[in-house]
């Protein structure tokens, strides 16, 4: 308490009798541009996606980003395997790929509908393992942000595992399976009364002799229309909540804080060194903060 009320009066009197207590920085100050390297420019994040770098990397003559590759091969199936040398793969991606496609056309066509989806089924099953594949490998030093955050988009908790987190797993799977449950049952509920008010409402409305009232009906039909759109908004939390995990803590995996932490608060002069940031002739008194860690 004595230390807070000396620094307090040091830096009262230093308002009061200092030569004028305020630092002046120039106009230019904050108008000028530090980053005048124009190569820069093209590592900057408004470039997400480069076709030149993508199959610049394809052709392997540069080093791909997981994430551009995972890009460039979610427009270009089997470009991940190339990228990473694995061509005995590409027979068994394109085969998986074109015979789901074409035996889906094929029995959509012949109204054979179970069979349809099985196709369609197989050539997404086949693309996903496609992605899962790539990402797995994909050579990259340990922790690689972008491996984690694949892995979670592939499969909600593998970022986590790669991380070495699998302690979070019955929290996200808890969360993504019973939203799932509360967007089943409230769907059912939701379709259930708005039968019932269709057929308490409809053309044949004289003849409909159920206990459940429309406008009951259409009460409940209401509600469970939100709790079930609820549902949905807590499955997307959950999922994008466990992708940002293992992307965050990927990036912190060698962040480490000792229990050496200090911090010190001191009144301090501050004194113009830059003739370009500072008017000549002008101090400032003000304060200093110090962090070791």
């Amino acid at each position: 308490m004595k230390k807070l009320l000396c620094i307090l009066t040091l830096l009262l009197l230093g308002l009061c009798f200092g030569n004028p207590a305020r630092a002046q920085f120039r106009e230019e100050a904050f108008s000028q541009s530090y980053n005048d390297d124009q190569a820069s420019e093209k590592d900057s994040t408004d470039v997400m996606f480069s076709f030149k770098e993508f199959f610049g990397g394809v052709a392997h003559k540069n080093t791909l980003k997981p994430g551009t590759m995972a890009f460039g091969s979610a427009l270009f199936p089997g470009t991940g395997q190339i990228y990473n040398r694995d061509y005995w793969k590409l027979p068994i991606v394109y085969a998986g790929l074109a015979g789901g496609l074409a035996g889906g056309f094929y029995f959509k066509n012949h109204d054979d509908a179970k069979s349809s989806r099985l196709c369609f089924a197989l050539a997404g099953l086949t693309y996903w393992g496609m992605a899962l594949d790539e990402v797995i490998c994909y050579d990259a030093e340990f922790p690689s942000a972008g491996k984690a955050t694949l892995y979670s988009i592939l499969v909600p908790g593998l970022g986590q595992i790669y991380n070495g987190e699998a302690w979070k797993l019955p929290i996200y799977w808890g969360g993504l399976m019973g939203s799932i449950h509360f967007y089943s049952l409230n769907r059912t509920n939701y379709e259930r009364f708005r039968r019932i008010y269709k057929e308490a409402t409809g053309e044949n409305a004289s003849s409909y002799s159920g206990p459940i009232q429309a406008e009951t009906a259409l009460y409940y039909r209401n509600l469970y229309r939100r709790y079930r759109d609820y549902s949905v908004l807590a499955i997307a939390a959950f999922y994008l909540l466990q992708v940002i995990d293992a992307n965050v803590f990927a990036y912190m995996h060698d962040f480490n804080i000792g229990d050496d932490i200090t911090m010190s608060v001191n009144p301090t002069v501050l004194t113009p060194d830059n003739s370009y940031a500072f008017s000549p002739g002008q101090s400032a008194v003000g304060m200093s903060l110090g962090i070791r860690f």
